[in-house]
């Protein structure tokens, strides 16, 4: 059997995507098996969020999160996504997979998602609201006093920072920056120089709230809200006096915006990072959003000063940026319509006010967030910072959010005399400013801060404490599937481990010191690490337990990840799977394997879970018989992960921890028939869902029992 990868266009259905069917037009075995298309996958995961805000079983304001949430993600998709397959149809070369066509399926297919997306919003969100009372009101909509608070409040807050242009020769069309919101306009009658150039441009600043709630005295009792875009399309003739305005469109441009830099080229990596940030919000368009109405001449005019062609227009039936819409939820202040507040519970084997350095001597502990709370790793940071015996502490920053708990601790172990050593991934896709900004914190007191290795992202999640016992120096280390960030840890599921052994704690500190002096990496004992040997000893054990199915034994591989996109990865799991290993795959997102083709995958099952929290934590399992071997990662299954980042795979040998990982991590969520997905055979996504069906995490939420515990509420994953 031969595999290879294929782009071909794919259609989209209601609740996941469409692959060309494996083996169509012969015998199923017979036929290469054409792998699925990463950018629809991960459209098809969107559809899979998209689900949730339709859901009536879910509260009515998460449900408008949902909606909020595929919005934002198409951004990104956009941004990062898009630009290969538009160079391709605008220069009229395919560069590998990416051709003309394969820009054409695409925006195909996103389109039919944001169609889906505005019928959501419109037909079922907006008058699920009304309902309750909450509306969201047009210029039509609003009563004379309304529309007389509404001119005020434009007069007042909005119209002192908008400055239209009219276009002519020394006023061109201006820059527009990424995923800002702008209306064109159309005018006509003399300016004040008695000319009638008669297209303008109104850029709205990003600082204006995007929702405006109306004051009791003219809501009647009700919870009525306006849009800014709204407000500014009321008042479009008081910005243009002496002309008349015509036909107009609110408009969106999105841009390319995966930040590029030669490391190999510049001297200082942060100032060249920080300079490429400013032009991040001009980099090349790559989608064009207008309102449904816009005319024709309208539209056809700005794609062509943005230079993109027909199939980037999108016309939407509503605000042209949906995720915006979050402010909704905290302006209607109703938490009867938001999910019950789950806070998480202290980690199960850790006592508070007991030193973690004397539990950690007795095993290694085992923190399953969001269902135990991050605070378990704050305590082990905090009484490494306190502790006198600390000499030194060492890090990995990928995304840390805003909170600012970790950096201020970190700064007190420096002015407590301890060695800090961070090592800050400052290309981290989005949070290059936090990340640069907690670098210069750190410097700025005294902290050794390094930023990884030239032409890989330091994507593994350590956190290493040297402490003086008596004569000796021990070692304490934290490995982690997620970041080191107080709210995401609230809202990802991920798996914190917390150990004193000292052989997995002497690989970490290898690790800390090559990343650091770029000096030849020892033969690590137990960790695994990309890109140097992860990539490989997964394949050799996906190898060898293909042989022993092969070969007469029960062989059962089981793995949870975010994403499936490695073609040797997936070359091998579908040999494994042909010798008679049973292969069970949890992919949140974007999977390449078609799962259950006759003749060729039918041992193996993917599946997808979206729930209340964001599946994150990375598990892998491999039985041969009686003999089990698990470990956890920060690594998705992905190309970039395994060749293009550091990351590290650590064994979990206890097992008691490794049962309780089977059980929460992998079965509870092979048997959930409330918020999975299953990869069917043509390559489209079936929803599993029983009238009374069992939800791991709503399980595991009920299992770990802190509702209402330390005040802390976790919400839908935005």
């Amino acid at each position: 059997m031969s595999v290879k990868s294929a782009r071909s266009p794919q259609s989209q259905t209601s609740t996941a995507h469409q692959a060309q069917p494996p083996g169509a037009g012969g015998a199923a075995s017979e036929q290469p098996l054409r792998l699925l298309d990463r950018d629809h996958s991960i459209l098809a995961f969107n559809e899979r969020v998209l689900d949730w805000a339709s859901r009536a079983d879910v509260p009515l304001l998460e449900r408008l999160r949902y909606l909020c949430i595929v919005s934002a993600n198409l951004d990104e998709f956009f941004e990062v996504r898009a630009e290969p397959h538009l160079n391709a149809m605008l220069s009229g070369q395919a560069r590998g997979s990416y051709t003309a066509d394969s820009y054409v399926a695409l925006a195909q297919a996103a389109r039919q998602l944001v169609q889906r997306q505005y019928a959501v919003y419109n037909d079922e969100l907006m008058p699920a609201l009304a309902r309750e009372n909450i509306f969201v009101l047009g210029h039509s909509e609003r009563d004379a006093a309304q529309r007389r608070w509404v001119k005020a409040y434009f007069e007042r807050e909005v119209r002192p920072l908008l400055i239209p242009v009219s276009l002519d020769p020394a006023h061109p069309f201006p820059q527009v920056a990424n995923k800002s919101l702008n209306f064109i306009v159309r005018l006509s009658g003399e300016d004040a120089f008695g000319r009638d150039n008669d297209i303008a441009i109104v850029k709205v600043p990003r600082v204006l709230p995007r929702l405006i709630r109306l004051p009791e005295k003219v809501s009647g009792g009700r919870t009525l809200l306006v849009s800014l875009s709204s407000i500014i399309r009321s008042h479009l003739a008081d910005l243009f006096p002496g002309r008349q305005v015509g036909q107009f469109s609110q408009f969106r441009v999105t841009r390319h915006s995966d930040l590029e830099v030669d490391e190999e080229d510049v001297k200082d990596l942060r100032t060249a990072l920080r300079q490429g940030l400013v032009h991040r919000h001009y980099g090349q368009p790559v989608r064009l959003e207008v309102s449904a109405g816009c005319a024709e001449e309208l539209s056809r005019f700005l794609l062509e000063q943005f230079g993109l062609p027909d199939a980037a227009l999108y016309r939407v039936a509503g605000p042209v940026n949906l995720s915006r819409l979050t402010q909704l939820i905290d302006l209607v202040g109703r938490p009867d319509l938001l999910f019950p507040p789950y806070a998480p519970r202290f980690p199960l084997q850790m006592v508070p006010g007991v030193s973690i350095f004397a539990r950690l001597k007795e095993g290694d502990v085992l923190i399953h967030q969001p269902y135990e709370s991050f605070e378990g790793v704050l305590a082990f940071l905090r009484e490494a910072v306190h502790d006198p015996q600390v000499l030194a502490i060492k890090q990995t920053i990928y995304r840390t959010g805003s909170d600012p708990q970790l950096l201020d601790l970190l700064r007190e172990a420096v002015r407590r005399g301890k060695e800090v050593t961070a090592v800050v991934e400052l290309k981290a896709r989005f949070d290059e400013e936090a990340n640069i900004n907690w670098a210069e914190a750190l410097e700025s007191v005294g902290a050794q801060v390094v930023y990884g290795v030239v032409g890989l992202k330091t994507h593994a999640k350590m956190l290493l404490v040297t402490r003086r016992e008596g004569r000796y120096l021990r070692r304490y280390g934290h490995l982690s599937t997620g970041n080191y960030n107080p709210r995401t840890a609230r809202l990802y599921t991920d798996l914190s481990y917390l150990t004193a052994d000292a052989r997995l704690t002497a690989d970490m500190d290898h690790v800390f010191v090559h990343i650091a002096s770029q000096t030849r990496l020892p033969r690590l004992n137990r960790l695994w690490l990309a890109p140097f040997s992860l990539h490989r000893r997964l394949i050799e054990r996906i190898g060898e337990l293909g042989r022993a199915a092969g070969a007469g034994q029960a062989v059962e591989i089981l793995v949870k990840i975010n994403a499936l996109t490695d073609e040797a990865l997936i070359r091998a799991l579908i040999a494994a799977g042909q010798q008679g290993a049973k292969i069970r795959l949890i992919v949140r997102g974007a999977c390449m394997l078609p799962a259950g083709v006759p003749g060729q995958t039918e041992n193996i099952q993917v599946r997808s879970i979206v729930g209340r929290f964001l599946e994150h934590s990375r598990v892998f399992y491999f039985r041969c018989g009686d003999d089990e071997v698990l470990y956890l990662s920060s690594a998705d299954w992905m190309n970039r992960n395994m060749l293009r980042r550091i990351e590290v795979a650590w064994p979990v040998e206890d097992p008691a921890l490794r049962r309780r990982i089977v059980d929460e991590c992998l079965h509870a969520y092979l048997q959930d028939t409330h918020d999975a997905w299953e990869l069917m055979p043509d390559g489209h996504y079936r929803r599993i869902h029983r009238p009374h069906g069992i939800s791991a995490q709503q399980t595991l939420m009920r299992r770990y029992g802190a509702k209402g515990a330390n005040g802390e509420a976790g919400g839908v994953w935005s």
